[in-house]
């Protein structure tokens, strides 16, 4: 299915983790230039912070605050005008949490690692309501082989920091409206999972360890996963990369898809935001654009805006 929609932002480094505000403006991250970027409403760009790195998952805390997961950055390729990331960066040193205020771009690291485990390459996140958050590890690709990361859970101020469950390439990352049920995208493994809220970053314990959750949706052939957003109904909607690049809806409860497709292999973020919150913004990332379109339900409001 396709819906009319219209390009916002473009000649952009891939961008990614797009967050509305509620002055109208859009902030996201442009991996390949390790910065973070905002779009006012007249269509105008200016930077907000450069972390450096790969800035990647973007989400606003209760301080009112950008928390960014970087990656730490990826080595780039040029595909046929197509910027396409790949193994970690030759000068990659190490995945991590920050914050990031909005107004001086100041960048404060706030954890690499955990239990004594360094970070890979964190890569998506998601408040809850008591102001906690959720955050994916994707892991990292090198010559040698591929880390694995999982699901985390962290308090803004660090009193608590925790893996919640382990698990290979996990992606985006969201809450039920609820909020008793965590889904994450696993890329290759082209399902997304669910799992039970359990306590501040605990879920329910998997039959068998390495295969956390359940299966609320899979895929075939070489349609990869990539970000989600939950709307206000409580849908999945996940970005697909590759064979069938768009966002698809997927209901939780019956496993039903409705598919959009986008004109980009890399088709990785949805983000809702407008008075109605049916306002949605894609990103088109290796080509480097932002799409606006009006989508068919609203999105769930967010636990924290600015």
């Amino acid at each position: 299915m396709t819906l009319d929609f219209e390009i916002v932002a473009e000649g952009l480094a891939f961008p990614e983790g797009p967050v509305w505000m509620k002055d109208g403006s859009l902030i996201f991250v442009e991996i390949a230039a390790g910065k973070i970027t905002r779009l006012a409403p007249d269509g105008s760009l200016r930077t907000v912070a450069e972390p450096g790195g790969g800035p990647n998952g973007l989400a606003v805390g209760p301080d009112g605050a950008l928390y960014c997961c970087n990656n730490g950055g990826f080595a780039w390729t040029d595909q046929d005008g197509m910027l396409i990331p790949g193994m970690a960066a030759a000068d990659y040193e190490a995945g991590r949490l920050e914050r990031i205020d909005i107004e001086t771009g100041e960048v404060i690291r706030l954890f690499d690692s955990i239990d004594g485990h360094a970070l890979s390459g964190p890569n998506d996140l998601v408040f809850d309501a008591d102001g906690g958050f959720w955050f994916t590890d994707l892991g990292k690709v090198r010559s040698y082989g591929h880390d694995h990361g999982g699901l985390y859970y962290a308090r803004p101020d660090t009193s608590l920091v925790r893996r919640a469950a382990f698990g290979p390439n996990m992606n985006g990352v969201g809450l039920s409206p609820d909020g008793r049920t965590v889904y994450a995208a696993l890329t290759n493994d082209r399902q997304i999972i669910a799992m039970d809220v359990t306590g501040p970053g605990a879920v329910g314990a998997p039959a068998l360890a390495g295969f956390p959750g359940r299966v609320v949706h899979g895929w075939a052939g070489r349609t990869l996963l990539d970000s989600l957003a939950v709307d206000a109904e409580g849908h999945v909607c996940v970005a697909t990369l590759l064979e069938t690049p768009g966002i698809a809806s997927v209901d939780p409860a019956s496993g039903a898809i409705t598919h959009y497709d986008f004109p980009d292999l890399l088709t990785t973020n949805i983000c809702f935001g407008g008075a109605d919150m049916r306002d949605a913004w894609i990103c088109l990332s290796a080509t480097g654009r932002i799409a606006k379109v009006r989508w068919p339900r609203a999105g769930l409001e967010l636990a924290h805006y600015a």
